[in-house]
Parts: structure tokens; C-alpha cells; sequence
């Protein structure tokens, strides 16, 4: 049986999501988690959850799936072995050194692998089982098909989400929120800026980035029939009634293996909705028609109504017991009961007496102990011995069966017995004391020219599919003594997989060396390729325990996060060489819906395509590799004129990442860099380098 994992923001919509069917629910504790914004559980609370749910034979799991800086991980450290101590099941994690952290301090306790992991194909998940995770939540854009072919070879379980809100960008790729507003996605603020107005001309007077919630409701069946482990259920920011609701309709259709009625679906989406739901990215029908926005209307009071009733009216959720009865003459009426799990309790009563008029029967016996209406049990079996001509009052029976169900209820809620363990830093690397040599990632051979390479950039990145399909751009670099790179792509699905490998393979015969890769599945592929492998922005470097994780991987240098101040890369413990981004159109969106084409009809991406916002901000949209899209920051880092400042960070190199620059532009960036010429953007940013983000 599929398992059905609810959302839960407050003890009360664990209550409704419990009663109405839930196998397990997530939910936020402390400050460490992508809601930080939410009214995220207190220690007793979340202690309370934990024994609720496993009372009722549901799951706990809790969420610290955000980037954590050096000075934040001993407090998160604090968190884990709290929750290690409260029982709960599973944690899910978005940041490799919070994994590592996690190991340390909780050895037992199992670890998810959040969609902000960006785990869209099979070498992403067995990446997540060799960092010791047991299961891998999927990035919400993936097929059908990529979902069936990474169930059927995945060494861990799959999670998938099933219903609610979409985000426009790759979860774990967003960068839109900190960079224009200054609150993470990737540190549980997310400003949702995706659901503003956006335009193509001067005005911003459409919702390009809206998508409409999903709903996998349909498919259920398919979904088993796959091998997916477990389906979740966005909403935590929602209130109980929509928790009680949405999981009451999935687990109605779960346990009676159909789909939803039509009725089901109107109370889907009178719960919430963007006008209807898609199921785009499920079919591989992606469109204008999967985007929509939140229409204001009445809340619809009966059917919250309703939905409350099933959450406050009682237990409507009973776990099947097995109850057995010995009433003997000369010995004290014994009862016991046996949940599905195999746990037994057994408890003792009075002697009975001789019977004076009208002995104990089985039936009168069997009739007392199925009362279970007031507990979280239902009687499924019951067994029961008694021996003639006895007596017992039902009162008696009726104190045993309260007395051995709640010994039971206590044995079902009690802690798990776990090792406990230290967080330990580990050892601190020195900072090298030397300035660091500069890189170049250009997005088009047309931008690597002689010029450029007679400046001698340490290393040029070259995307493996500008590299493959420009030899002679690969041949330049290594005449000139400037290391070609290549780039691997952020997102290459199963399907595409055969593509990129020969792309690969053409530049190993072309003598590029090494790779770089910012996602958990590009950096085992390069690896096993044989390539000297760095590491991208996209793998989220935001504390030193992430770079020895990425150490134990195989990486030989790695990018810090351009959401990190100076301050904070320069304090990291590099325990591998690392570079920083000081130039260029930072990438805020990685898309897998091409906006250019729901816009003009056409894939014309490469064609200098402009987003503008409500404010008359402009947003440069490029292809990305796959036909996706990347939206970039029209405004440009620009650090030139700071070098002091970046060069005392202990950086092995920092890198002018070129995107829509023309090829003489490039040449005068990077002369600027090294002191030459004097060149400067029009509409200049420093990033977040110099400002807090929250």
C-alpha cells in the first residue's frame, strides 16, 4: 500500500490529517526548515505530534531542508538530537553538511532527501543512497515516464508529490526571491515572487511564472503500479480544514484503489486551487494551460464545516486489534491485545466466582471487550475461553479491556531506543594567503576568441553541448594554454542521458579533462567518467561540512553560494579548493516550461527575450540545455572594483560568468578584472555579497 504523506503546520492540522487517513505527516520544528515563515512547532508540541501519530500508527517526519551557515549548525545540531530524542522518524535534508551533522548526532535516524535537492534522475537518487539516505523526494517537473524508470532501478525508496502548489523554478535552483527581495527560497523565506505580475514590453500585466497547483488525484493507481514508495502532499502554510480535506479524498481513493468522484475533485478544488489544477509535467504536456492564478472567493463554509467535523468529533481512525480472553476457574481473568505490528499487552482482573445464577458466557465476553468506541482501536479479532459456571462482573471486563488497550497505546507511543552521538566540526583548514587566479564560463563558442584566451583565464567552462558542437573552440583553449571545463547542464533527465554522455565523450577524445557539475547526479557522472570534477553554485555550498561531504565525493573544487556575504566564504573551512562568482548576470530561475514559447508560439529563446516586472526591473531569458529555460538577473555583478575585498576570502579561483555579453565585451570584462582598462555596466549589482539575506 501506497504510503499518503500530509502536511501538517499546527497540532490541529496533524489531527486532521491523521483522522482522515494520513500514513504520515511532515512537519516544521525550529528554524531550520523551508517554512520558516510558518508557525513552526514548539519542542512539546512536536513531541506531542510524534506520540499522537504513532498511537494511531502514522508516521513523524520533520523538516530541516534549508542551507545552513557554519554559525547556524550547532544550534540545527541542538534541533537533531531533540528530535532524535522525541522519536521521530525521518528527517528531511536539502543541505549536504546538514546530512553529515545529522549522522553525527543521530546515527539511527533515518534521512530524506528533499526536492530542494533537485533529484531528477536515477544517478541523483543513488547519489542520495550513497550519502546514506533512505528515500529521495523527486523534483515535481518529471514525467511519468522518468518517474517509472528511476522507481524500477532506484536503490532507495521514491517520494513524489501528488497535490498542491508548483513552483515555477527547479526546487534547490531558485534564486529569484534572494536576489531581488532578499528572502531565500533555499532558506525557507521564499518571497514567491513567481506569482507576480510579469510582461514582455514595457508593462507587467500577465502571470507568466504562475502555475496552477497540481493534482496526481487520477493516477493513483499508476503511481502503485510504479514502485513510488510514498505520496506527498504540499501545503503546510494551509490551514486544517484543506489538510483534512485534500488527505480525506487521497486516502478515500488509496483504500478503495479508484479515482475520485467528481464531487471529490469540486471539493479539491473549492480547498484551493489557481483556477483548476494540471497535470502537465506528469502527461509531458507542458503549456500555457498549466498556469494560473489564485482568484479571491468566499471560503466555502459548509464544506469546512465538514471538514472539521471529521477531525473534531472523535476518533473516526481505528488500528485493528486482536483481543484475547482466559477466564479459569482459581485464576485471575486475564486479557491481552495484539496490534497488526505484533506488539501484546496482557493484564490481569479479579478471580472469578462460581456462578450464582446466570454464568459468564463467551458471547457476554466477546460482547464487553469489542467496545472499543472511544480509543484509537477497533476490534478486528477477538479469541475468548471461558469455563462453565463462572462469574465475572461486567465491570471488571470492561476495566481490563480500558486497561490493556491503553498499555498498549503507551508500548505503540513509546521512544524508539537510539544511539546518540556529538556534532564535531572536524579539523579547520587554513585560508590560502594568495590571491586568487580568475576562470571564464562563457554560454556560446562564439564568445571564447583569441582575445579572450590571450589573457590567459586559469580555466574557461564550456557547456558540454557548446564544446561538443565547437571542436575547434575546445582546440583554441588548449593551444593557448587555458584549461577547457566542461559545463555539465543543471538537468539532464534518464531520456536525455545517452545525449549528454556522447557530448562527453566527444570532449574526453578532444582532451578536456575536466568537468564541472552543480547537481548531485552530474557530479557521480562526471566522477565515473574519470573526469578532475569540480563542483557548480547549484550543489549549494553554504557551510565547511558540505565541502568535505563533497571531499568524500570525489570533487576536487567547488563554488560557494553567491546567497553567502564575503564574511561567510571567507570564514569557511575549505577543505577543498573554492571559487566564488564575482561577474555576471546571476541565473535566477531554471524553468522546465519554455515562458518564451507559451508566450510567442515559437522556441526562440536565444533570441534576446526580456522579462520585465511590476517595478520596470528586466529579467534576460536564455535557453538553458534540454529546451528549458533559465531567467537571469538583468542587472550585473560587479566586484572589479572591489577585488580587495574578494581576494582576502582564501579563494583558489573567482569567476566572470558570461551570458549575453557579446565576444568584445568579454575581452573588456576580464581586462577590467585584471587591472586593465575601464570598463563598468551600466546597471551594476554586488549581489548579496555585502548584505544580509534571511
Amino acid at each position: 500500500m501506497l504510503e499518503l504523506l500530509a502536511p501538517a503546520g499546527s497540532m490541529e492540522s496533524v489531527t486532521a490529517a491523521v483522522q482522515n487517513g494520513a500514513d504520515a505527516v511532515y512537519l516544521g520544528y525550529g528554524d531550520f526548515n523551508a517554512r520558516r515563515n510558518a508557525k513552526n512547532f514548539t519542542y512539546e508540541e512536536a513531541a506531542a505530534a510524534v506520540s499522537y501519530c504513532h498511537l494511531r500508527g502514522a508516521k513523524v517526519f520533520l523538516t530541516m531542508n534549508t542551507l545552513l551557515t557554519d554559525r547556524e549548525l550547532p544550534g540545527a545540531a541542538r534541533v537533531a538530537e531533540e528530535i532524535n530524542e522525541m522519536g521521530v522518524d525521518a528527517v528531511i535534508v536539502q543541505d549536504l553538511g546538514v546530512a553529515r551533522m545529522l549522522r553525527q548526532v543521530a546515527p539511527d535516524l533515518h534521512l530524506h532527501g528533499s526536492t530542494q535537492m533537485t533529484v531528477h534522475s536515477l544517478d541523483g537518487v543513488k547519489q542520495c543512497a550513497d550519502l546514506g539516505m533512505t528515500r529521495a523526494v523527486l523534483s515535481r517537473e518529471l514525467s511519468r515516464d522518468q518517474i517509472e524508470y528511476i522507481c524500477a532501478n532506484a536503490p532507495i525508496e521514491i517520494e513524489t508529490f501528488v497535490h498542491g502548489a508548483l513552483c515555477m523554478c527547479y526546487s534547490g535552483q531558485c534564486y529569484l526571491s534572494s536576489l531581488i527581495g532578499g528572502r531565500s527560497g533555499n532558506r525557507g523565506l521564499c518571497a514567491q515572487p513567481c506569482r507576480m505580475k510579469y510582461g514582455w514590453g514595457s508593462r507587467a500585466d500577465e502571470y507568466p511564472l504562475s502555475l496552477k497547483d497540481m493534482s496526481l488525484a487520477s493516477h493513483l493507481g499508476e503511481l502503485e503500479q510504479m514502485g513510488v514508495a510514498c505520496l506527498k502532499i504540499e501545503g503546510r502554510m494551509k490551514r486544517p480544514e484543506y489538510v483534512a480535506i485534500v488527505t480525506g479524498v487521497y486516502a478515500r481513493a488509496l483504500r478503495e484503489k479508484r479515482e475520485p468522484t467528481a464531487e471529490e475533485m469540486a471539493q479539491l478544488e473549492a480547498a484551493f486551487s489557481r483556477q483548476g489544477f494540471t497535470q502537465g509535467y506528469f502527461l509531458d504536456r507542458k503549456g500555457p494551460e498549466m498556469f494560473g492564478t489564485r482568484q479571491e472567493e468566499q471560503a466555502p463554509v459548509e464544506l469546512y464545516a465538514q471538514a472539521r467535523a471529521t477531525y473534531e468529533s472523535g476518533e473516526n481512525r481505528k488500528e485493528p486489534v486482536h483481543l484475547y480472553a482466559m477466564i479459569r476457574a482459581g485464576e485471575p481473568a486475564q486479557v491481552a491485545a495484539e496490534d497488526a505490528q505484533g506488539r501484546m499487552d496482557r493484564v490481569e482482573g479479579p478471580v472469578p466466582e462460581a456462578a450464582v445464577n446466570v454464568p459468564l458466557t463467551r458471547e457476554k465476553v466477546e460482547g464487553q471487550l469489542s467496545r472499543t468506541g472511544g480509543t484509537p482501536f477497533t476490534c478486528e479479532k477477538i479469541t475468548v475461553r471461558v469455563e462453565e459456571g463462572l462469574s465475572l462482573p461486567l465491570s471488571a471486563l470492561n476495566a481490563l479491556r480500558r486497561q490493556v488497550l491503553e498499555q498498549l497505546g503507551q508500548a505503540r507511543a513509546a521512544l524508539p531506543e537510539r544511539r546518540r552521538g556529538e556534532y564535531h566540526p572536524g579539523v579547520r583548514y587554513e585560508n590560502p594567503r594568495e590571491a586568487p587566479s580568475l576562470t571564464v564560463s562563457v554560454r556560446s563558442g562564439e564568445q571564447v576568441t583569441q582575445e579572450l584566451l590571450a589573457l590567459q583565464p586559469a580555466r574557461l567552462y564550456l557547456p558540454c553541448d557548446e564544446g561538443a558542437a565547437c571542436p575547434d573552440v575546445v582546440r583554441r583553449c588548449l593551444d593557448a594554454g587555458v584549461e577547457p571545463v566542461a559545463l555539465l547542464p543543471r538537468i539532464c533527465w534518464d531520456r536525455e542521458l545517452p545525449q549528454l554522455l556522447q557530448q562527453l565523450e566527444t570532449l574526453k577524445e578532444l582532451g578536456v579533462r575536466e568537468a564541472m557539475a552543480g547537481t548531485l547526479d552530474g557530479v557521480r557522472r562526471a566522477v565515473e567518467l574519470g573526469f578532475f570534477t569540480r563542483g557548480d553554485f547549484g550543489l549549494g555550498v553554504y557551510n565547511s561540512q558540505t565541502l568535505k561531504e563533497l571531499k568524500k565525493l570525489g570533487l576536487k573544487s567547488a563554488t560557494a553560494s553567491f546567497e553567502l556575504k564575503l564574511a561567510q566564504i571567507r570564514d569557511l573551512s575549505k577543505a577543498i579548493p573554492l571559487e566564488a562568482i564575482v561577474y555576471g548576470h546571476l541565473p535566477l530561475m531554471l524553468t522546465e516550461n519554455c515562458i518564451v514559447h507559451n508566450h510567442t508560439g515559437q522556441h526562440s529563446c536565444g533570441g534576446g527575450q526580456r522579462l520585465v516586472d511590476r517595478k520596470g526591473e528586466s529579467f534576460p531569458v536564455v535557453k538553458a540545455w534540454g529546451c528549458r529555460n533559465e531567467i537571469l538577473n538583468g542587472k550585473t555583478l560587479f566586484l572589479a572594483d572591489k577585488a580587495g575585498d574578494y581576494q582576502r576570502l582564501g579563494l583558489e579561483t573567482a569567476r566572470l560568468m558570461f551570458t549575453t555579453e557579446t565576444p568584445e565585451e568579454c575581452v573588456r570584462v576580464l581586462e577590467r578584472y585584471q587591472g586593465r582598462g575601464r570598463y563598468k555596466p551600466g546597471d551594476l549589482t554586488r549581489g548579496l555579497y555585502y548584505r544580509d539575506v534571511e
